[in-house]
């Protein structure tokens, strides 16, 4: 089976660099969009099997992302996880209406975090 491929869309640098550490040493091809922007051009190229999103990003947000997978038939098999610092009520109820399989409110657990996406790429391989 082919590397499970993981798109991490996040602004902060710092995030980026250890989610893409710990994707890399679990085995996965790992592509960074560091913005809305970046994340659309990678999806509208690549088919993932999981994407790491952020929602608050200066240009386009992580729910306009997420919705822009949802519609995109041939993206129908990506799994979309927000890591958010939004954790309010609301905030997750918008994240799951715009399209997302789970809402991870920061800080998060790495080895929940690792064992989530493994699960997805796992039901996503069936």
């Amino acid at each position: 089976m082919k590397q499970p491929r993981i798109l991490i869309v996040d602004d902060e640098p710092n995030i980026v660099m250890s989610l893409e550490f710990l994707m890399r040493k679990n085995g996965y091809h790992v592509s960074i969009a560091r913005n809305g922007t970046e994340a659309l051009e990678a999806i509208n190229q690549t088919a993932f099997n999981v994407i790491l999103l952020d929602i608050m990003m200066p240009d386009v947000d992580g729910y306009q992302v997420c919705r822009h997978v949802r519609a995109n038939p041939d993206r129908q098999e990506t799994k979309v996880i927000f890591l958010s610092a939004k954790s309010k009520e609301a905030d997750v109820q918008k994240g799951y209406e715009a399209g997302a399989d789970l809402y991870i409110p920061k800080p998060f657990s790495t080895r929940q975090l690792v064992s989530k996406v493994q699960e997805m790429v796992a039901t996503a391989a069936e």
